[in-house]
């Protein structure tokens, strides 16, 4: 008699209870997201590149390279951290980097005026990015659910948003205030408080020597094998160049929008609603991938960003920034689900912290690349328009090669099917 019908109704009332401690694993990992690479460095950086050029009068080309610095070293850092993360308990890699991480936010409040403190410090915070971000914390979640996969990963990609939506209008009033050092020492205390004790009690995978056994048992599809696969390569070209021109307008845009007369705190304001928007498209897009198909529907929210990219391009009116900024949001936080979403469909979980971290090398690249071009064509040309009218619309382009994709292999629809049978990784 086949059961498996029976077993994934189960497992599916199981994931739907609030009490499952699949639930509590995804929130402690969202708050911890929250304060990570992503959620403060990323969308805090463009609050202090006026401050940081007034101070010590550097441009925006030179504290642009700082961002990609630290964007090109969480790049060739990820593999590495993705091994790990397959292979020891993630608390084990996580809390040391939240401490370097948290210190190294820290020490931005001293520097002085010279370029190679800033980069040295943007390049260790690179280093552990991932370790503190939504990759170091995804494998224990994905190991939790099944039907509830989409869900359970938006809820920790959400903690990117929350941080999106508060941490760009903290650091604003910070650097208004009492100044941009300090700013910085209030930030990089939060990495501490919230982080490190959410952490220490709450991140683990679920049974994680069946896992072990599992993936050594039945996981087809290594690393080497998904490198060799046509899926991965469409994700990680889509996810390349979405990271090039949403990562250069994020990083600008505080400064386009002031440029074009939006005053700070207004333009402090289209960053936090590009992370309101990111946050509820997470929460969304996490409903939509567990009822459709995850290629379409990364296909729609590609090609909203790429519109709001556009818009922000020839942008004339502050309410035309906020809904740019908003698509931007869609586009940033459907990316950041649909990922991992994918990879664990297609692969399993056998060797799915090594293969996000490829994916992450990748879209780091393309991160480091989309804020030193658009910096290096104002600084050249005194505008964003033609760059981001260009990135615009080649995004739209490849957003299409979603459509591409294959069905999912039928053996991973459920990542975990019964407590005597935990993780199905079989990979087509």
């Amino acid at each position: 008699m086949d059961t498996s019908g029976s077993s994934r109704n189960t497992q599916n009332l199981r994931e739907s209870k609030a009490s499952y401690d699949g639930w509590r694993v995804a929130l402690a990992s969202s708050l911890g997201v929250m304060v990570g690479f992503g959620g403060l460095f990323v969308y805090t950086f463009g609050v202090f590149v006026k401050p940081l050029g007034a101070e010590f009068g550097w441009t925006r080309e030179a504290i642009s390279r700082g961002f990609a610095i630290a964007a090109l070293t969480l790049a060739f850092c990820s593999p590495l951290l993705g091994r790990w993360l397959d292979r020891y308990n993630p608390r084990r890699i996580v809390l040391p980097c939240v401490v370097v991480f948290g210190a190294g936010i820290v020490s931005l409040a001293f520097l002085r005026s010279h370029l190679w403190q800033f980069y040295l410090t943007c390049f260790v915070l690179g280093a552990v990015g991932n370790g503190t971000a939504q990759m170091g914390y995804a494998r224990a979640v994905s190991s939790w659910f099944s039907e509830r996969l989409g869900m359970a990963l938006a809820l920790v990609m959400a903690g990117t948003g929350v941080g999106a939506v508060v941490l760009p209008l903290l650091a604003e009033i910070l650097v208004v205030g009492p100044g941009w050092r300090v700013a910085y020492l209030v930030l990089g205390a939060l990495v501490f408080i919230q982080g490190l004790p959410l952490g220490w009690l709450y991140l683990r995978e679920r049974e994680r020597a069946l896992h072990q056994a599992a993936a050594s048992a039945k996981s087809r599809a290594t690393w080497q094998q998904g490198l060799r696969s046509v899926p991965f390569w469409i994700i990680v070209a889509v996810l390349f160049l979405g990271s090039v021109t949403m990562n250069g307008a994020v990083t600008q845009m505080v400064a386009l929008l002031t440029d074009r007369g939006v005053n700070g705190r207004l333009a402090a304001l289209c960053a936090s609603i590009l992370g309101v928007s990111s946050l509820g498209s997470r929460l969304f897009v996490g409903w939509l991938l567990d009822r459709f198909s995850g290629p379409r529907v990364a296909f729609v929210v590609t090609a909203m960003a790429a519109s709001g990219v556009l818009l922000l391009a020839r942008l004339t009116t502050f309410p035309v920034a906020c809904l740019a900024a908003a698509l931007i949001g869609v586009g940033l936080g459907a990316e950041a689900d649909i990922t991992p979403y994918l990879l664990a469909r297609y692969f399993g979980l056998g060797s799915f912290s090594t293969l996000y971290g490829f994916t992450w090398m990748f879209y780091a690249v393309a991160g480091a690349t989309g804020p030193v071009i658009l910096g290096r064509a104002y600084d050249v040309t005194g505008s964003y328009t033609a760059l981001l009218t260009m990135l615009a619309l080649a995004m739209a382009a490849v957003a299409s090669l979603m459509l591409m994709l294959p069905p999912y292999p039928g053996a991973t629809r459920g990542l975990i099917e019964s407590d005597s049978n935990p993780i199905l990784t079989e990979a087509q």
